[in-house]
């Protein structure tokens, strides 16, 4: 799987990631996802969701660094 290692759970979802396999967790229990396909689109949303948790960071970052250098709130 292709899918990061740091994002094991998709937010908000019952889908995990544990060990490079994906499976589906509800309150019954978890049963693991067998279909190719939808494995490899849960590794591809969990790869733009990190690429936007990413993009998210680096503008706050940016912002706090803008603020940090600008002490009186004028940009």
């Amino acid at each position: 799987m292709s899918a990061p290692a740091s994002r094991p759970q998709l937010p908000r979802s019952p889908v995990v990631l544990r060990d490079g396999q994906w499976w589906l967790v509800g309150r019954a229990g978890s049963i693991p996802v067998s279909d190719a396909a939808f494995s490899a689109v849960l590794d591809n949303f969990a790869q733009v969701v990190a690429a936007a948790d990413q993009a998210v960071a680096d503008l706050r970052t940016r912002q706090n660094d803008s603020s940090a250098s600008n002490p009186g709130g004028r940009r």
